[in-house]
């Protein structure tokens, strides 16, 4: 990022800093992960959360069926094959971690491959399900150990990535003087079946702003879903200043829809407004198009099932420039995965242009805010600027990012590469 770019978002997110002396964050000072948790299920505060935290409650308790673009799967759009990826750094890293425990806290970080925990994960800073163990609570060499589990399964910008939302985090933390509720370690690690360089096995790990689902097997690995976030999306003081992240994403969606012909633009446009009053809002938050949480975002935390229809132009009427765009986006999203894993899913993704759309909400100038999604049966890739949280902004700013890969038509979790007795119940 150029010091003129990093400089004006600097300029801008500095406007919207919270009032420390509000009794939200006068009372957050005072309480840990657990505790803000508890205080929030007693009161139901506030209550946009709350009800849409009871319609996720509910969508947790669904069989996995995985996000389609009709309510029916495609079938056989996965296969097991080797990618490359050098499992035995990670198995070596996980059982490490699994070593550094007391019994307690490894029965509470080992699950079974099939468990429902799989899809516990959610993005607040709010910490709805405590399950695994949570890494501000274990000693710093456990938490050590978990960060070089990610550092073995990532590529090396992938787990820079990481690392980079988990920072922010921390400077968010920083910011508010909550930093017992949100920090470098506030997120939870779990292990799902038996570390192994041949069987299938996974990992997660979840908080506020970065939800990452790791399935292996063999020398092949899916990552998703994943939620990378950012608020505001870089850090201007302190040892980590200069960081920032996920402006590459927005920078190459804003090119390729600036890039459209007129005409084109206009058939992608599906919103001309970020909150458009033609969106579907019902109050059924299972449906609705826009929630104060998820804003645009459909493919979030708990909608595992849910139908997303296409929407926008499709990729393969695009040019060859055009189209170089979308590969240079499904790089940032997947930037996680190793190097080799990564080269094939490209090619993937490539593969089914005839099949794949660009929508987009919102503006398109350069300084708007916007939406976009990219969307084929074996990828969803969405971005959203938002609205503040903790910052004050009412209106969605490009210092607010989130971000969310699926991998539809049952692939995520890896669930589409697992045998029967290993899918997610």
């Amino acid at each position: 990022m150029s010091k003129a770019a990093f400089d004006q978002i600097q300029a801008e997110y500095r406007q919207y800093l919270p009032d420390l002396s509000s009794s939200r964050l006068v009372i957050a000072k005072e309480q840990d992960a657990r505790t803000y948790a508890d205080a929030f299920k007693a009161t139901g505060n506030p209550p946009w959360l709350y009800e849409l935290t009871q319609t996720w409650n509910k969508l947790y308790h669904e069989p996995f069926h995985g996000i389609t673009s009709s309510g029916d799967i495609i079938p056989n759009l996965f296969t097991p094959q080797d990618e490359g990826v050098d499992v035995e750094p990670i198995v070596d890293a996980v059982e490490a971690v699994i070593a550094e425990l007391d019994p307690a806290l490894r029965a509470q970080l080992l699950h079974p491959i099939n468990a429902p925990e799989w899809r516990a994960w959610s993005n607040p800073e709010i910490l709805l399900r405590p399950f695994g163990v949570r890494l501000d609570e274990i000693d710093e060499a456990a938490a050590r150990l978990i960060l070089y589990v990610l550092e073995a399964s990532f590529s090396a910008e992938g787990y820079a990535k990481a690392i980079a939302a988990m920072r922010i985090n921390h400077f968010l933390g920083e910011i508010c003087e909550v930093p017992r509720i949100m920090n470098k370690y506030s997120y939870n690690f779990l292990v799902f079946g038996t570390p192994s360089v041949i069987r299938p096995w996974g990992w997660s790990l979840y908080g506020h702003h970065l939800c990452l689902n790791v399935f292996v097997r063999g020398r092949q690995m899916a990552i998703s879903p994943t939620f990378t976030g950012a608020e505001p999306n870089i850090i201007d003081s302190g040892p980590w200043l200069g960081t920032a992240i996920l402006h590459t994403e927005g920078e190459l969606g804003l090119r390729l829809m600036q890039s459209l012909p007129k005409d084109v633009q206009k058939a992608a446009q599906k919103y001309e407004r970020l909150r458009d009053p033609k969106m579907l809002q019902t109050g059924d938050l299972s449906i609705d198009r826009w929630n104060k949480d998820d804003q645009r975002h459909l493919c979030g935390a708990f909608r595992d099932n849910r139908i997303v229809a296409y929407e926008g132009v499709l990729v393969s009427d695009m040019t060859p420039e055009q189209q170089q765009l979308v590969v240079d986006i499904s790089e940032q999203f997947l930037l996680y995965l190793p190097d080799s894993a990564r080269t094939i899913r490209k090619k993937q993704i490539q593969s089914h242009f005839d099949h794949t759309y660009f929508s987009w909400i919102g503006g398109y100038g350069d300084s708007d805010a916007f939406y976009y999604r990219v969307q084929s049966p074996i990828i969803i890739f969405e971005f959203d600027h938002h609205s503040g949280v903790f910052l004050t902004n009412q209106e969605p700013a490009k210092f607010h990012t989130h971000t969310i890969v699926r991998t539809p038509n049952g692939g995520d979790y890896g669930n589409a590469l697992r045998g029967e007795s290993e899918r997610l119940r």
